[in-house]
């Protein structure tokens, strides 16, 4: 899986961990979440982001981000079911690196789906597949991970 930092450019994600544990040990008294968040772009393909940031809490934070596009038209519905299990992997990979480097973070997904508008029905199913897997997880407005972040990257 290939990330990409808006300063450091391409990255694996190895390197992106090692990116993650080198900004928490700058100021280990601080904070620290991990958000990861994906949201996508419907055209003549789907374009998914998922952003994955570490949030230096009251001081800022650095953000990677992978992108992959799919031919294939989903639903809306399939579509924010698929950029759970997109966020879900990426934390899966997240939660297992910090394990076998005995580092902890407080780690949350964010959920491009709201309590307005055409996502509505679908918080109650996506937040219990994302609480059933073991994470924390917000909605809008309070989802800036995948509603702001992943979605500027998805245009």
């Amino acid at each position: 899986m290939d990330f990409i930092s808006p300063t450091k450019g391409h990255l694996t994600f190895d390197e992106v961990f090692g990116e993650i544990l080198a900004y928490a040990s700058e100021n280990p008294e601080d904070n620290y979440r991990l958000i990861v968040g994906t949201d996508s772009q419907l055209r003549d393909e789907t374009c998914f982001v998922t952003a994955l940031i570490v949030h230096r809490q009251g001081k800022g934070g650095r953000f990677f981000y992978t992108r992959r596009y799919d031919d294939y038209a989903r639903s809306l519905r399939q579509r924010i079911f698929y950029e759970a299990s997109l966020s879900l992997s990426v934390a899966s990979l997240l939660t297992e690196k910090l394990a076998d480097s005995g580092q902890e973070l407080n780690l949350e997904i964010h959920l491009d789906v709201g309590s307005n508008g055409a996502t509505k029905s679908l918080v109650k199913e996506v937040v219990g597949m994302v609480n059933g897997s073991g994470f924390p997880c917000k909605i809008k407005p309070d989802s800036y991970g995948a509603s702001t972040v992943a979605d500027r990257y998805t245009k």
